[in-house]
């Protein structure tokens, strides 16, 4: 053979010729002015990947506001929301001809994402109140709300996911330009991730819904000019490439990658559901811990996928490539359920023991960091590797499309199932397990691929092996200790004083479950019972909660004259609700619960405390969003009383705003009572001030009623009253002492109420004494939920006592408001010291 003839059979067999006799026989040219500006364009696409996720962040808030916060409404949220992006990215190829500059596509793609960002804050909330107008129940009321996050986040959404094909077409298709393709997708997640940590911890820390969107806007305003300009100043020639590429049916091998991108896609999504509910739990549920960990997966995706589109071009079968990131994936996997069961709960390190919320986030970032980081870098990277094992010389726009899809399908699938249906039919261990089973089912498709590119049987075997890896990976997975669930970022220092003291009583659990919406511990230690949802004890048989469940009962339905419908929201142990059926005029109780596995699971294990409230004929259970139900509800009631978990949980403060409020007493009935609970304890004094004239802006005449036991306390109920008559003392007395009331009595007398008299005198003081406490406090309002971000700043706070004493303080005896004999004998009771803690 003539030397000229071999070495042009050599390099005819080289990666760079192939793709260039790819692409001439495709008649699309390789060049693609990718040498000009791309700094600019990776900038350009950071800048977008940024103000998405400050969108993402805002309208699933103005949403959940108006569809409610359910499991099933965030599920309608991300299928809206991915199913946009995944529409925008196959329809940019079909829509928009190659023959239209790639910049100038990209410009107007972020003028119009900014016109529906600014749109959004005034629709939103419009929409909203048409929807509650007429908002029926059933799956009539489940398909509206699934509209309502279709009409609003689909065209948008799908404006977001077409500009990655948009911007693709300024490079080729050949093995340079899909690297370049992957350093735009890791770019947007750069930008991503300043989006991320820049709305959490500044822009809805500090300002509110609105300015965020406005910053979220100008960027988008900003993209799109420079890239209008620069369309203007680089000319753009598409040639031959006019309608050109692969515009038919996937090949078999083809098919086989676009499952493995979407298998990728997938477990990415289901393990971030699986890993921020275990990690919220060791790190507590604060808007600060859910940042740090979409910030960390965004990192690791960032920094995984710069990698994988450098490595794209220099490995020789980018089909093998993916593969073995899947299979590194499965290992990966396996080692974050390793961390999170058998690391974490005993990290040796007690985040209450520093005042300081930075130095708690530094903590929570290593953690986070160590636990996730080594699966995300491989998410990352399998992209730009699946860009490069899918390229064959296709319009670049149609190729990224096609991949992107792929990958936002596999993730919507993801997220739905894990959320809905797997973690609480097979819990956290098993969906882990599944998770590593996927990635290593994905593995095995890229090797399958590869082989049947280049039928070299080493691909098969890696493709047999990838299965028998991940039945052993599988195996390793543990369940996370339910000390882990039950007393969350506490768990390791209570494990490790556990430890210490063999001899004291130790809690055993009586259930564990982990539903679609929270998970649940309740335990037993000696004689009292103690109830947990995700990381936070919130109720128990203890004499002090107990008192506390029972006065949010008892206090406003002995100030009511004659309650019959109830409304309680929130159901815990069920102690509250079940404080209402001793009363004989009620004939109605409703409760709102999140969770459909804590009504049964209280009513058998605190069936006794709660006189198994769930089983009277009077009361229905809805299982909802409590702040929606009240939204769309026409009922009014004659009480509501409000007893949610801890303000720093993430979406808590939406039942703590004004317009929530708001809500409460346009459906009280005539002289209807509001309560609701207000923590002291895990709270600092800025927390405490909005929380006080939130609530009282809405009912001005409100009054406090604090729980404590021999003069100690750590929380109260507000009561918030429609008619300011005075509380006739004696006449709460005469009411007790009715037969049909001997039941309330006995209730009364379990915690420590043994007369009107000593139940009145857990008055702590109302509004109007407490103005100079509260002067100049900013409102919780929808528009910025603030009070979730000041009491995750707070959460380790230690000023409950001299809070309390200051409460106290301003406390004067209400002349106006106590009447009767029984009220001279309360007025000497206030005018003993009270002990502090």
């Amino acid at each position: 053979m003539p030397k000229r003839a071999s070495m042009n059979r050599r390099a005819a067999g080289t990666p760079a010729v192939e793709a260039a006799a790819a692409a001439a026989s495709s008649r699309i040219p390789i060049a693609r002015g990718h040498a000009r500006f791309p700094t600019l364009c990776l900038m350009l696409f950071a800048g977008s990947g940024c103000a998405a996720l400050i969108y993402e962040i805002v309208w699933f808030q103005l949403l959940q506001l108006a569809i409610g916060s359910s499991a099933i409404s965030l599920g309608f949220l991300l299928a809206a929301y991915m199913g946009g992006l995944c529409g925008g990215s196959l329809a940019l190829a079909r829509l928009v001809p190659a023959r239209v500059h790639p910049l100038r596509a990209y410009a107007v793609l972020e003028l119009c994402i900014a016109v529906f960002g600014l749109a959004a804050l005034k629709g939103v909330p419009a929409a909203g109140r048409i929807y509650a107008a007429g908002s029926p129940g059933g799956l009539a009321g489940l398909a509206i709300r699934g509209c309502m996050a279709a009409a609003w986040l689909l065209p948008p959404a799908a404006l977001m996911g077409a500009s990655l094909p948009a911007l693709s077409r300024w490079f080729d298709a050949g093995p340079g330009g899909v690297s370049w393709m992957g350093l735009l997708y890791s770019a947007n997640i750069a930008g991503a991730v300043v989006g991320c940590l820049g709305a959490g911890f500044y822009l809805l820390r500090v300002h509110d819904l609105a300015a965020a969107t406005y910053a979220a806007a100008a960027v988008n305003a900003a993209a799109g000019l420079i890239g209008w300009a620069l369309a203007r100043a680089k000319p753009y020639e598409a040639g031959a490439a006019e309608g050109a590429g692969d515009g038919g049916k996937p090949t078999v091998t083809a098919a086989a990658i676009y499952a493995a991108i979407a298998l990728s896609g997938f477990t990415a999504l289901g393990a971030e559901v699986v890993w921020t509910r275990l990690l919220s739990l060791m790190l507590g549920a604060t808007v600060y811990a859910f940042s740090i960990v979409l910030a960390v997966f965004l990192i690791g995706l960032w920094a995984g996928s710069w990698a994988g589109s450098r490595l794209s071009r220099r490995v020789s079968d980018p089909r093998r490539a993916l593969g073995m990131s899947q299979l590194l994936l499965a290992a990966a996997i396996a080692w974050t359920a390793f961390t999170i069961a058998r690391v974490l709960p005993y990290w040796p390190v007690d985040p209450a023991l520093s005042n300081s919320p930075w130095f708690n986030f530094d903590l929570d970032l290593t953690r986070t960091m160590r636990t996730i980081l080594p699966a995300t870098l491989l998410w990352g990277a399998s992209f730009p590797l699946g860009l490069a094992a899918a390229a064959k010389g296709q319009d670049p726009a149609r190729l990224t499309g096609r991949v992107y899809a792929a990958n936002t399908a596999g993730s919507i699938a993801g997220a739905l199932l894990f959320s809905l249906w797997l973690i609480p039919w097979v819990g956290t261990k098993g969906s882990q397990q599944i998770l590593i089973s996927m990635a290593a089912v994905a593995a095995g498709a890229a090797f399958a691929a590869a082989a049947l590119h280049s039928r070299r049987r080493l691909s098969l075997a890696g493709a047999a092996g990838s299965l028998v890896a991940a039945w052993g990976l599988a195996s390793t997975v543990s369940e996370v200790p339910w000390q882990a669930i039950a007393y969350g970022r506490r768990s390791a220092p209570i494990l490790h004083a556990i430890e210490a003291t063999p001899g004291e009583a130790r809690a055993e659990p009586l259930f564990v479950g982990e539903g679609i919406n929270a998970s649940v511990v309740i335990a037993e230690r000696g004689e009292q019972r103690f109830f947990y949802v995700s990381g936070k004890s919130e109720a128990s048989s203890a004499p002090i909660d107990m008192r506390l469940q029972r006065l949010m009962g008892h206090i406003p339905a002995l100030l009511h004259p004659s309650p019959r419908s109830v409304l309680v929201v929130g159901f815990g142990a069920g102690v509250t609700a079940g404080s209402f059926p001793p009363y004989p005029e009620v004939r109605r109780i409703a409760i709102c619960e999140l969770e459909a596995l804590i009504p049964p699971a209280s009513d058998q294990y605190f069936g006794q405390e709660n006189g198994h409230v769930l089983r009277d004929p009077r009361t229905q259970t809805i299982y909802d969003d409590a702040r929606h139900f009240i939204f769309t509800t026409k009922e009014k009631f004659d009480i509501i009383t409000t007893d949610p978990i801890h303000p720093w949980v993430k979406g808590t403060a939406a039942l703590y705003s004004r317009q929530y409020y708001e809500l409460v007493r346009s459906h009280l009935n005539p002289g209807g009572i509001a309560a609701q609970w207000l923590p002291l304890y895990e709270s600092d004094e800025e927390t405490v001030k909005t929380e006080l004239a939130t609530f009282f802006s809405v009912f001005p005449n409100a009054t406090l009623w604090s729980n404590h036991w021999d003069g100690d306390g750590y929380d109260l109920a507000l009561v918030g009253r429609l008619e300011d008559s005075p509380i006739d003392v004696d006449g709460l007395q005469r009411r007790l002492d009715q037969p049909s009331y001997w039941r309330v009595a006995r209730s009364l007398a379990e915690t420590g109420f043994h007369s009107a008299e000593e139940l009145m005198a857990s008055y702590a003081g109302r509004a109007g004494e407490l103005q100079p406490m509260t002067a100049g406090a900013v409102l919780n309002e929808d528009s910025n939920l603030r009070l979730q971000y000041l009491a995750g700043m707070g959460v380790n706070a230690a000023e409950a006592p001299r809070l309390y004493r200051e409460i106290l303080g301003y406390r004067k005896f209400p002349e106006d408001l106590f009447t009767g004999e029984g009220a001279k004998r309360l007025r000497a009771a206030f005018e003993r010291p009270q002990r502090s803690f």
